[in-house]
């Protein structure tokens, strides 16, 4: 890896492209090698689990509006794109737009945290979309996922966007247009040109993720999918995009991320070096925020070995001693009120970590729809116990948390639960029971049952069957074949009146 310095320039500088992080970026993707065998499984496992995901999601409203959406834009003949759950082929970009919404709706995908936080598998959706569109294998798609995997995790580990109040998706429109760019095999300077447009057209402010949030926390990532998809549009008819869009006088980092003195430092593949960012990523068991999962997997221990601890009037306080992004984002300390509120939505209770770790504590299970319930969130026992959890920050779980080094990275923290008795029990848990470092780390087995599990009752067994044998083939698909790494369901809910 070579680490790509980044600043603000003044105009009167004239950053030539050649030092500009868009550019560096498209060079990745321009030079993308054959992914190796460890990389192509693992690309394998996230298209099965987005496939999971998007499939129990495809009842929900944000998930039925959105699919709408793409019907309003059938195409017929050559061309166009699937849509999870439905039969017939689509505008391109609604497509990628649809199935964005449905694989992000439930949360509970492929993670990757560091100086950002990101859901990678956020990049498929739009590679997919274009990749049936314009005819390419399966082959061609693995490769495209992987530079969309490369592009986003090396701007997540150097730059920080929700220190500035900006969306994480901002990585994603980048991502997501190199990784197209691979998948058609353009220049550098084509994606160059995507790339500036994409950024340029997806940053916005995280206010999508603080207090009540709303069904807009789905979109936010598909958006970002679409507009990348549209920005290779415009890129290969010639248009060119705001220059330089990260190292600008009035750039993304000059005036929404750290400033005119600001510098970054992004890692980036050397030309040959094989792309293999994918593999530090690591995907949910649970349905819920990643800095919750291994919160949960704790609480269902704790909650076998102490029963007593189900029980509100047994329990004088809970504190989890945690980093500072869990404490800030998903903790109290995020003083936001709705994560204490039980008639708050989906969206808010899954980041609230007080809720999620006393449902898990009572229930001694985690359900991506029972745990939800709003006759779940309104118990009186569990409203009690809820309200008894608080969280803090501690500075060594936020220090593990920002380490580079994988071994001791973690998402976890300390947990300590004082008793009406007198009694004091404390625990800790550094990563997820899933993670490559958990006490059962997830592989293809797992992704399979996964899909099983929420695809039961969705899709017809046989349509079970024949997705996973056609994910599993996906470096052979033809690109007749690449049309069928979809499902359809035999009843979907039809969606409300839009405009279209």
């Amino acid at each position: 890896m070579k680490l790509h310095d980044v600043r603000v320039h003044r105009s009167d500088e004239n950053l030539p492209r050649e030092g500009q992080l868009a550019w560096s970026l498209a060079r990745v993707a321009s030079e993308a090698p054959e992914p190796t065998a460890e990389v192509t499984d693992m690309v394998i496992n996230r298209v099965i689990d987005n496939a999971a995901v998007a499939t129990a999601s495809l009842s929900r409203a944000p998930v039925v509006a959105a699919r709408g959406q793409a019907e309003a834009h059938p195409v017929a003949g050559a061309g166009g794109s699937t849509v999870t759950g439905i039969p017939g082929r689509f505008g391109v970009e609604w497509a990628a737009w649809a199935n964005g919404v449905a694989v992000r709706e439930l949360d509970y995908h492929d993670t990757f945290l560091a100086a950002e936080y990101s859901h990678p598998g956020d990049n498929i959706p739009p590679i997919l979309a274009v990749a049936q569109h314009t005819g390419r294998t399966g082959a061609e798609l693995l490769r495209g996922i992987v530079t969309g995997y490369e592009i986003q995790i090396d701007l997540v580990k150097a730059i920080s966007l929700h220190e500035h109040k900006i969306d994480h998706v901002a990585h994603l429109g980048p991502s997501a247009a190199a990784g197209i760019g691979t998948l058609l095999g353009l220049d550098q300077a084509t994606i160059f040109q995507a790339i500036g447009q994409a950024l340029h057209t997806t940053t916005a402010t995280r206010q999508s993720r603080k207090g009540e949030i709303s069904s807009w926390k789905a979109y936010a990532p598909a958006f970002a999918g679409k507009m990348a998809v549209e920005a290779v549009d415009r890129a290969l008819r010639g248009q060119t995009s705001p220059t330089p869009i990260y190292e600008g006088e009035d750039g993304v980092i000059a005036w929404l991320l750290g400033g005119a003195d600001a510098r970054y430092s992004v890692p980036l593949p050397e030309a040959g070096e094989p792309l293999t960012a994918i593999l530090d990523s690591y995907t949910k068991e649970h349905s819920a925020e990643y800095q919750a999962q291994a919160w949960i997997d704790l609480a269902r221990r704790l909650g076998h070995e102490h029963p007593a601890l189900r029980d509100p009037a047994a329990v004088e306080r809970v504190v989890l001693h945690t980093s500072h992004h869990t404490h800030y984002v998903i903790g109290s300390g995020a003083n936001d009120p709705q994560k204490y509120d039980p008639t708050a939505s989906r969206e808010t209770l899954d980041h609230s970590i007080p809720y999620i770790f006393a449902v898990a504590l009572q229930d001694g299970e985690w359900d991506h729809e029972r745990s939800y319930a709003p006759e779940r969130a309104s118990r009186p026992d569990t409203v009690a116990l809820w309200n008894r959890v608080t969280t803090a920050e501690d500075a060594e779980w936020t220090r593990r948390y920002h380490s580079l080094d994988p071994a001791e990275k973690a998402f976890g923290g300390r947990v300590e639960i004082d008793l009406a008795d007198g009694t004091r029990i404390v625990d800790e848990i550094a990563v997820a029971d899933a993670h490559p470092l958990g006490a059962r780390p997830f592989a293809r087995d797992h992704y399979v049952a996964k899909f099983r599990g929420l695809a039961e009752g969705v899709l017809a067994p046989d349509e079970i069957e024949r997705f996973l044998e056609t994910a599993q083939r996906l470096p052979e698909l033809t690109a007749d074949e690449l049309a069928g790494l979809t499902v359809i369901a035999p009843d979907v809910v039809l969606a409300p009146a839009g405009l279209f």
